[in-house]
């Protein structure tokens, strides 16, 4: 493959051959432009060249030498699935959604919680997480909606994939009991405020800017009211705090935070960067990996951001993509010997007995080239 510096290469001009950034990870398509964007991501995780087969080209010629037209967007909702598995997961975030919501309404209010009460419910929903868990994550975006609580969502999305982290780092019940209370709570502080400071796009004042600095004390004060164990409360104390002391509102370091906080602190970030906000385009959840793995070793933990990527893997479960082979798909398992190639379910084909064909990609094989975008989904 020959060597192209990543300065030299035109924006938006299209390769005749698949770009790989280290002989195996793929950058872009022949029918994907290297744009701009891709340009200055490059240039800022400092890699200086790409490797190809092939040369920049102003327009997307195919293999056969004919100009080609990108491929139509996927309809989603004819996509083949296991319908029930994934009607269930839906069903599960349904209710865990209005579950969430019977819970900041009695924190609204004011009212006091039965923490026993919420510790059988999560003990009650273990299993059919850690059974069901790449479900649940597929279907996560999906019942997302941008004209809801932000807040509902987030705490929905924040506690199955922190519980899914527990599962990874092997945590006992009794542990990933807490933790999954920990991230129902750790907004407690925010659900107290008006919701026009963390939902409104304009720039807030100096005492609403307070006022979110000041949230997470909130919360631990409000939980520890409530009679919750230290354990559960000091997350919502926490969850701002970075491994490096550049969080708030103590600037603790590593040594200094709980377990529990390092895995809401991780999961919390992941969940806003790929979530809709008023103020907040939503990036997808492989630019929101990039982001987190970019972060690793200066906010985050090491471990708990390695479980992140292992269990969701680099392209999250869930996410739609184009495969090297110019069809679409579905990140729908992870692998957990290698995040980079997860497992996809191609859309349009089926194995000889009618399920669902799905395929683990590889360095040699099948590759996924990039995420669709949300016009390519029809989203």
């Amino acid at each position: 493959m020959r060597s192209y510096t990543v300065g030299d290469i035109p924006p938006d001009y299209f390769f005749t051959d698949t770009v790989y950034l280290d002989g195996e990870f793929v950058l872009a398509a022949p029918e994907m432009p290297f744009t701009a964007g891709l340009i200055q991501s490059l240039s800022d995780w400092d890699f200086r060249e790409v490797l190809s087969d092939g040369g920049p080209e102003a327009s997307y010629t195919d293999k056969a030498g004919t100009a080609g037209e990108p491929a139509p967007a996927v309809d989603l909702a004819s996509a083949p699935a296991d319908a029930e598995k994934l009607q269930w997961a839906e069903d599960f975030c349904q209710e865990l959604k209005a579950y969430v919501n019977e819970i900041f309404s009695v924190i609204f209010m004011r009212e006091q919680i039965d923490f026993n009460g919420v510790a059988e419910r999560i003990r009650n929903s273990l299993d059919r997480i850690r059974e069901d868990q790449r479900y649940l994550l597929r279907v996560l975006k999906k019942t997302e909606n941008i004209k809801e609580d932000y807040l509902v969502a987030h705490t929905v999305k924040s506690t199955i994939i922190a519980i899914i982290i527990g599962f990874y780092l092997k945590l006992p019940s009794h542990r990933l009991i807490e933790l999954g209370a920990a991230a129902l709570f750790h907004e407690t502080g925010m659900i107290l405020l008006p919701v026009k400071v963390y939902m409104n796009p304009r720039t807030l004042s100096p005492a609403e800017q307070s006022m979110i600095f000041n949230h997470p004390v909130l919360g631990y004060n409000t939980l520890r009211r409530y009679g919750f164990p230290l354990a559960v409360s000091v997350v919502a104390l926490e969850h701002h705090e970075r491994e490096n002391g550049s969080g708030y509102p103590r600037h603790l370091t590593s040594s200094k935070l709980s377990l529990y906080s390092k895995i809401i602190s991780v999961v919390c970030s992941y969940v806003a960067i790929s979530s809709y906000r008023p103020h907040w385009e939503a990036r997808d959840e492989h630019t929101a990996m990039l982001e987190m793995l970019k972060n690793r070793g200066k906010q985050y933990d090491d471990a708990v951001i390695h479980a992140l990527v292992y269990s969701l893997s680099i392209y999250p479960i869930g996410i739609y993509v184009l495969l090297s082979s110019g069809k679409k798909g579905q990140v729908v398992d992870a692998n957990f010997e290698n995040p980079r190639f997860p497992v996809v379910q191609i859309f349009g084909e089926q194995n000889p007995d009618g399920k669902n064909k799905t395929q683990k990609t590889s360095p040699e094989g099948l590759r996924i080239v990039r995420p669709l975008t949300r016009e390519e989904t029809g989203g």
